[in-house]
């Protein structure tokens, strides 16, 4: 089958999370792929994932999920959040019946860019205490140090930016702290951002970081990952694009319903549960 160009590429993509982040991994798909139909999807009844437990996540995603792609009729379904991926990802394929990407922590190109054979991983405090992270890190960051710490302060810190409000530097450099105080993080030269959220303040973390270092997500990644997958199934145009769904009242998220409309995304819908 002939490969089709990103500027060729026509189809309907929802991209899902519990929150905002997940707009930073629009906005790339956007970028590579602009004659593709997005639409945007956030579990604000539910927001934030990183402190909820696994088995409400794995009972949860899966059931949004389904109820988003009845209604939505996108051809790909993405998952732009660490915490539901690492958790839910195999659940929700098995519920639908179109391609399903998922979001996975930027450990192993961090762990090749390293000069100095330290990296960091922000992250939420979920996804670092799970199984699939160790995995990952044990798979393709076995020969570097791994420094983690979670943070949900930073996701509020996040969300509170993108929102417009006035968030001192300090507060960057301090829920960022830890990585660089535990044993070895002066030696830190690259920075995972797993929590897709995080490149909302990518600048605010650059500017408060103790010494230079890189700093690494996955949105690029995923972007070309669904783009793959369209090309693969030979897509045809959608109409329409720009819609965001919630599931709670709009009303309830005003800071969320600004920030989707300032990537995009100004239509605002509220899946039926």
């Amino acid at each position: 089958m002939r490969e089709l160009t990103s500027e060729q590429l026509n189809g309907r993509v929802l991209v899902f999370d519990s929150g905002m982040g997940g707009l930073t991994v629009a906005r790339e798909l956007m970028a590579l792929a602009p004659h593709l139909a997005v639409d945007y999807a956030a579990d604000s009844g539910f927001f934030p994932y990183g402190d909820k437990s696994d088995a409400d996540l794995q009972a949860r995603v899966p059931m949004i999920a389904k109820a988003l792609v009845e209604q939505v009729r996108p051809d790909v379904f993405v998952i732009a959040c660490n915490t539901a991926s690492t958790l839910a990802l195999e659940a929700v394929r098995a519920v639908l019946d179109i391609p399903v990407v998922g979001t996975v922590p930027a450990i192993k190109p961090a762990a090749k860019r390293s000069q100095s054979g330290v990296i960091g991983l922000l992250a939420t405090l979920g996804t670092i205490r799970r199984a699939y992270t160790t995995q990952l890190i044990a798979d393709f960051a076995s020969d570097v140090k791994v420094i983690m710490h979670g943070s949900i302060e930073l996701v509020q810190l996040a969300e509170e930016q993108a929102a417009g409000g006035a968030v001192a530097l300090a507060a960057f450099r301090d829920a960022q702290a830890p990585l660089f105080e535990a044993e070895g993080g002066d030696a830190i030269d690259t920075i995972v951002l797993a929590c897709t959220h995080f490149p909302l303040i990518r600048g605010e973390l650059a500017a408060t970081v103790p010494h230079p270092v890189r700093f690494i997500d996955s949105g690029e990644a995923i972007a070309r990952q669904t783009v793959r997958v369209l090309g693969e199934g030979g897509r045809s145009g959608r109409a329409g694009s720009g819609r965001v769904w919630l599931t709670s009242e709009a009303s309830a998220h005003p800071r969320l319903v600004e920030v989707c409309r300032r990537f995009g995304f100004g239509e605002v819908h509220q899946v039926s549960l």
